[in-house]
C-alpha cells in the first residue's frame, strides 16, 4: 500500500500545475478589468495612472507571463496580496474565512452522517414498511429542494413566522451572521458566547447538510439492501448468530464502501458548495469570499481558494481508495 500511496501523492503534482493552468486563465480571461472598480471609483483618474496601476499588478504583461510569476512565487508560498483587503490572500482565506467554512461545513457533514446512516440501515431492514416509504419520500423531497429557498424559507419560518406567532420580539434562530454583533465573551463569560455561536450555526449547518443527508440514506439503503441479499449474511444467519451481530458485524462494514467514497468525495464538496448557505445566511466563510473574489476580480483571492479546493479534492479522493482497504480486508493495493 505504501508504494500506492506514493504514486498517487505523485500524481497530484502534474495534476495540480494543469488545473492552476486552466483556473488561472479562466479567471484571468473573465470580461473586464480588475482595475474597473477603482476607475470607477475615481472618475478623474488619468490615462497615464491607469497604466501605471496595471503595471503595479503586472496587468501589462501577457496571460502566460503573468501565470508563470504567479506559479513562482506560489511555489514559494506567496499567493499574492488581495486587492480588495490590502492583506496577502493566504492569510486572507486560511486565517479569517477557512476556519469559519471549517466549523460550518464540518457541523453539517457530521449532522448528514450521524442522520443518514442510522436511517439508511433503518430503512433498508424495514424494506417497504411504512416506515420505509415515508423515509424514502423525505429523501427524495431533500435531495431535491434547491438550497437557496430551503435557507429562504428557514428564515422565514423561524425568524419570522414562529416568533409572530408566538408573541415573541427576537427569532427563535438567528437571521444571519456567526454570532450576536457586540458579544464580548469577557463580558457574558465562556457558555452564554458559546450557546450564542451554536444557535447562530443551527440553521445554516442544517441548509448545509440537507442534500447530503437525503443523498446518503438512500445510498446506505440500496448498498444494505444488497449487502442483506447476499449468501454469506445468509449463512450467518443459518448458523444461528444474532440478527444484531449479522446487521453490524458482517452486513454493515460492507455495505459502508460505497458510502466511504461518497463521503470523502463529498468533503471539498463542502467546502465549494456552501456558496448559497453563507451567502443567505451572511457567514463569513471562504464560499462567500471565492464568490466575492471572482464578482471583485481580486484574482489572487480566487486562485488561492480554488487550488486549495482542488488540492483538497485531490487528497480526500486518495483517501477515500485508502479507506476501502480498512472497511474490506479482501482489497490490497500494490
Amino acid at each position: 500500500m505504501l508504494a500506492y500511496t506514493l504514486r498517487r501523492v505523485l500524481q497530484i503534482v502534474p495534476l495540480l500545475f494543469f488545473i492552476s493552468l486552466v483556473v488561472y486563465a479562466l479567471v484571468a480571461l473573465q470580461p473586464g478589468d480588475p482595475l474597473e472598480a477603482l476607475i470607477f471609483a475615481n472618475p478623474r483618474i488619468t490615462q497615464e495612472e491607469i497604466e501605471e496601476l496595471k503595471k503595479a499588478y503586472g496587468l501589462d504583461q501577457p496571460i502566460h507571463i503573468r501565470y508563470f510569476k504567479w506559479l513562482g512565487l506560489a511555489l514559494q508560498g506567496d499567493f499574492g496580496l488581495s486587492r480588495t483587503y490590502a492583506i496577502p490572500a493566504t492569510e486572507f482565506i486560511f486565517q479569517q474565512r477557512l476556519p469559519m467554512t471549517l466549523l460550518l461545513s464540518g457541523t453539517a457533514f457530521l449532522l448528514a452522517v450521524v442522520i443518514a446512516i442510522p436511517i439508511g440501515v433503518y430503512s433498508a431492514l424495514r424494506k417497504y414498511s411504512l416506515a420505509d416509504y415515508v423515509i424514502t419520500f423525505l429523501a427524495f423531497v431533500g435531495y431535491s429542494t434547491p438550497v437557496f429557498w430551503l435557507g429562504i424559507m428557514l428564515l422565514l419560518i423561524f425568524a419570522v413566522w414562529l416568533p409572530e406567532l408566538l408573541g415573541r420580539t427576537e427569532p427563535i434562530f438567528p437571521p444571519g451572521g456567526y454570532v450576536t454583533p457586540g458579544l464580548d465573551p469577557a463580558e457574558v463569560g465562556f457558555w452564554p458566547y458559546l450557546k450564542d455561536r451554536i444557535w447562530h450555526l443551527v440553521l445554516p449547518a442544517f441548509t448545509l447538510s440537507v442534500i447530503s443527508m437525503a443523498s446518503w440514506t438512500r445510498f446506505m439503503r440500496a448498498s444494505m439492501l444488497e449487502v442483506l441479499s447476499q449468501d454469506y449474511v445468509r449463512t450467518a444467519r443459518a448458523k444461528g448468530l444474532p440478527e444484531r451481530v449479522v446487521v453490524y458485524k458482517h452486513a454493515l462494514r460492507n455495505a459502508l464502501i460505497p458510502i466511504v467514497t461518497l463521503m470523502g468525495l463529498a468533503i471539498p464538496g463542502l467546502f465549494s458548495g456552501a456558496v448559497l448557505t453563507e451567502t443567505i445566511f451572511s457567514w463569513p466563510g471562504m464560499g462567500r469570499a471565492l464568490f466575492d473574489a471572482l464578482v471583485e476580480k481580486d484574482y489572487n483571492v480566487a486562485m488561492t481558494a480554488l487550488v486549495f479546493l482542488a488540492l483538497l479534492t485531490a487528497v480526500f479522493n486518495l483517501l477515500a481508495d485508502l479507506a476501502y482497504a480498512v472497511v474490506d480486508p479482501r482489497i490490497r493495493y500494490r
